[in-house]
């Protein structure tokens, strides 16, 4: 008999966070005011300086010349197609109604970690400035994945996004991997981002429900757990040139259908018919190589292609 739900509890309204009058009262932190100094001698304007309604945090709302302000390094590649869209629509409505939200960056300027689309929007029709929420907490530029918000990701963006970060913070920041958690989101997506580094053409949808069974963040720190995440890529490598292998021997029977690749993937996962247990990815994985290398395709049938669900091929 499947156990009852517990309902989530409701917090009371309006029980959280600071009233509208009080957004602006109080001191604010020294911090603050070096920021505010850094936007005006970088040629912006500070528009206001507040705390936002939920947390309390101090903030700056300010306009910064468009040169001073870059994506992070470590996140996912433009979209020219969306940044032409995004262009098209501020330039029609004359309007940018979406301020991003900027760090200072180590070395002057400005990263954002939310806002790459819309910045080259407007530098794509000409403006001179952005309008950004200029937060004095530069860990903030690592959350890329929770501020992200104005495209969705797909799961090769979102994983050369993670491995990009962990590759800056291992030097910057070299603590254990575990620590990482919110700013990576799932252990999964830093073999993943591994993987698609070595191969661009990697389907990591195929593979992402078998890694979120036998991935765990690392407590190793930084630097010694991207060794292990590139050891488990290029074993990921191995098995998708064997998982390559065959899904041309079924094409070569006259098999189509893009989502071959998931197929023989989820033929060959020995967890599929596994419940419990925690189970290790160098067994799990060492087992697929073997499966993969035996395939046989001769003994596949339409139908069993047919029923076939999944991700197709990145």
């Amino acid at each position: 008999m499947a156990k009852a739900r517990k309902k989530r509890s409701q917090p009371e309204p309006k029980s959280r966070g600071l009233p509208a009058t009080s957004l602006t009262g109080g001191s604010p932190p020294a911090r603050l005011e070096s920021l505010r100094e850094a936007v005006a001698d970088d040629g912006g304007q500070v528009l206001a300086s507040y705390r936002d309604p939920l947390g309390g945090h101090w903030q700056i709302l300010a306009a910064l010349p468009i040169d001073k302000v870059a994506p992070t390094p470590f996140q996912r590649d433009l979209s020219e197609t969306h940044a032409k869209r995004l262009a098209d629509v501020i330039s029609r409505i004359d309007r940018f109604l979406d301020p991003i939200i900027v760090v200072r960056g180590p070395e002057g300027g400005y990263w954002t970690p939310n806002g790459h689309h819309r910045l080259a929007a407007l530098r794509a029709i000409g403006a001179q400035a952005i309008v950004a929420l200029v937060l004095p907490e530069p860990e903030t530029a690592y959350r890329i994945l929770a501020l992200n918000t104005e495209k969705a990701h797909n799961v090769r963006e979102k994983a050369l996004e993670v491995i990009r970060m962990a590759r800056s913070l291992a030097e910057r920041d070299p603590r254990p991997e575990s620590e990482f958690a919110l700013e990576f989101e799932e252990p999964a997506l830093l073999t993943l981002g591994a993987s698609y580094e070595k191969r661009g053409r990697f389907s990591g949808g195929a593979y992402a429900p078998m890694l979120r069974r036998v991935e765990a963040f690392l407590s190793a720190k930084l630097p010694a757990a991207l060794a292990v995440r590139e050891e488990r890529a290029q074993a990921l490598i191995e098995l998708d040139d064997a998982v390559i292998a065959a899904v041309g021997a079924l094409k070569e029977r006259g098999f189509e259908s893009p989502y071959l690749k998931a197929f023989v993937v989820a033929r060959i996962n020995p967890l599929r018919f596994q419940r419990g247990g925690e189970p290790r990815f160098d067994e799990t994985v060492a087992k697929m190589l073997a499966s993969a290398k035996k395939f046989d395709a001769g003994k596949i049938k339409a139908d069993q292609v047919a029923a076939a669900s999944g991700p197709p091929d990145d």
